[in-house]
């Protein structure tokens, strides 16, 4: 019985090592079709990145998408960019067609390269322009359909300023005083119907070395003695009516005005 349990004992023990040396030996990895579509697939790969690569270039060069020449872009009808939020709603968008370029957003800014310094913006409630000096090119000048606002107007070197209403009144309003002058030139103010000059809490003053009204009215005057005007009458008085007209006098050797000339009267 010892004999035969030391042999079973035996044979156990070596079957124990054979299993231990056949799972050392046991080969692991991918072999056989599998590796080969795990090559073919890698290679596909490559393959297409190495065309995409490709086809970026040729379109990057075909677009003009370098560094040292400028972006073009062109179309047939227009070109559109359009800005979106994070939610995909529209917030701007510029449309550059063959007739108009437009821009719809909330504000529109146009800046200075150099400083940054605000040159044109525009939005629902003002425009702004912020250059030193506005310059208008077209030969009809400036339309304005309502009021204006600024603190300076001048003309081009040698070139007239004129500021017209053709169909309406012009009025120039200032808390502080109006000034207009004329340095090397004339100042003219014509209208159609009647020019006002007013003054609620100072005075008109004309300072000049010659002041002249021409087109006065001229009125008669009968001298109580004959002789006392000459036939040739070359030296005329001023007068003025109640309404404030003003009309000429042949002159007297006291005056000859008169509130109750057929000028006053009539006019």
């Amino acid at each position: 019985m010892q004999d035969m349990t030391r042999e079973q004992y035996i044979l156990a023990t070596q079957q124990n090592n054979l299993r231990t040396e056949n799972t050392q030996f046991y080969p692991v990895g991918i072999y056989g079709w599998r590796k080969r579509c795990l090559y073919f697939f890698v290679l596909l790969l490559l393959v297409t990145m190495i065309v995409n690569l490709a086809m970026t270039i040729w379109i990057l060069k075909v677009m003009n998408f370098t560094v040292d020449s400028a972006l073009v872009l062109q179309s047939d009808r227009n070109v559109t960019v359009n800005a979106r939020n994070q939610n995909g709603h529209l917030t701007g968008q510029m449309t550059i067609g063959a007739d108009a370029v437009e821009a719809q957003c909330k504000r529109f800014e146009v800046k200075s390269n150099e400083d940054g310094k605000m040159l044109f913006s525009a939005d629902e409630e003002e425009i702004t322009i912020g250059a030193d000096r506005l310059r208008v090119t077209g030969t009809e000048g400036a339309v304005f359909g309502h009021s204006v606002e600024t603190p300076h107007i001048r003309a081009g070197p040698s070139q007239d300023l004129r500021l017209e209403s053709p169909t309406r009144s012009l009025t120039m309003e200032a808390p502080k005083g109006v000034q207009i002058s004329a340095v090397a030139g004339e100042f003219r103010a014509s209208c159609r119907k009647e020019l006002h000059l007013q003054s609620t809490d100072g005075e008109i003053f004309l300072d000049a070395d010659s002041i002249r009204i021409a087109n006065l009215p001229q009125g008669s005057f009968t001298p109580s003695s004959s002789g006392s005007v000459g036939p040739r009458q070359t030296v005329y008085e001023l007068c003025v009516c109640p309404n404030g007209k003003l009309y000429l006098s042949p002159a007297g050797a006291s005056s000859t005005c008169q509130s109750s000339s057929n000028i006053c009267l009539w006019s």
